[in-house]
């Protein structure tokens, strides 16, 4: 039997106790069916436990929350309808992030983790949709809307013909169409260093994916969703795709060399 791979998924916020209560229960069942082990990151943990923590992991799922991040980490001020950071939060992302991106550990954000994720990688948010066509906010809905995906990116190779469908002409238009779900006011605006949009809302073009690892090729899986997939686990085939690849990127990680060179 092969070992477990160990997943880092922090708690959602610093803040609700009733919110974490319920989310962070549901990426850890998704990765647990997928083949993993969740391991909880509290966020009041000192860096160097995060650090030591972090060493035991194999892989970085950071989930959604209610906060938005702090705007002036991607140079603008906050607009009322953002809502209040929670710093707690971003300083664990942030050192997991780190920690991943140094020793190529697969990464999958959702939602918020998505956010972070890009701004991280020196990217910029819309910190407002509601002035958009579409409710991406629409969090009661098992379907809100589709998401248009590349067919040649990561993504789009991990989809399932069960769940996502060509255009009916596609000669006009190559692009998947995933039926997601929807629960967010903010989304990527410019991708940051290394990443590249994958996904996008048809009717208004708000990013929904986001990805690029580590070096060249596809060695470093990094994928940024901006639904969630742990929700849809049981009804859409993609889901439960999403987490079996990502775990089973975490578990096929090991250690990159250490070159010396000498002048």
């Amino acid at each position: 039997m092969s070992i477990k791979p160990r997943i880092a998924i922090p708690v959602p916020t610093s803040f609700n106790h009733d919110y974490n209560q319920r989310s962070w229960p549901q990426y850890a069942a998704a990765v647990e069916r997928s083949g993993g082990e969740p391991v909880k990151f509290a966020l009041d943990l000192t860096p160097r436990a995060i650090a030591d923590l972090a060493n035991s992991c194999q892989g970085v799922l950071l989930p959604g929350s209610p906060a938005d991040v702090n705007p002036q980490k991607y140079g603008q001020e906050p607009i009322e309808a953002t809502a209040a950071a929670d710093l707690p939060r971003e300083n664990v992302d942030e050192l997991l992030l780190q920690d991943a991106h140094n020793l190529y550990k697969p990464i999958l954000t959702i939602c918020f983790g998505t956010q972070m994720l890009n701004v991280w990688r020196s990217g910029t948010l819309v910190q407002d949709l509601t002035v958009m066509p579409v409710n991406h906010a629409a969090s009661k809905v098992a379907v809100a809307h589709s998401a248009a995906v590349l067919p040649e990116s990561l993504l789009g190779h991990i989809l399932t013909a069960e769940s996502a469908s060509r255009a009916e002409a596609p000669e006009q238009d190559s692009f998947l169409r995933l039926p997601i779900n929807s629960s967010h006011h903010q989304a990527v605006g410019i991708p940051g260093d290394g990443l590249k949009v994958v996904a996008r809302c048809p009717q208004d073009a708000v990013v929904e994916a986001i990805e690029g690892g580590q070096g060249s090729g596809s060695a470093h899986f990094v994928l940024g969703l901006q639904w969630h997939p742990e929700r849809s686990y049981d009804i859409s085939p993609s889901s439960k795709a999403i987490f079996d690849r990502f775990v089973e990127s975490a578990r096929l990680w090991a250690p990159r060399p250490i070159h010396t060179s000498v002048a």
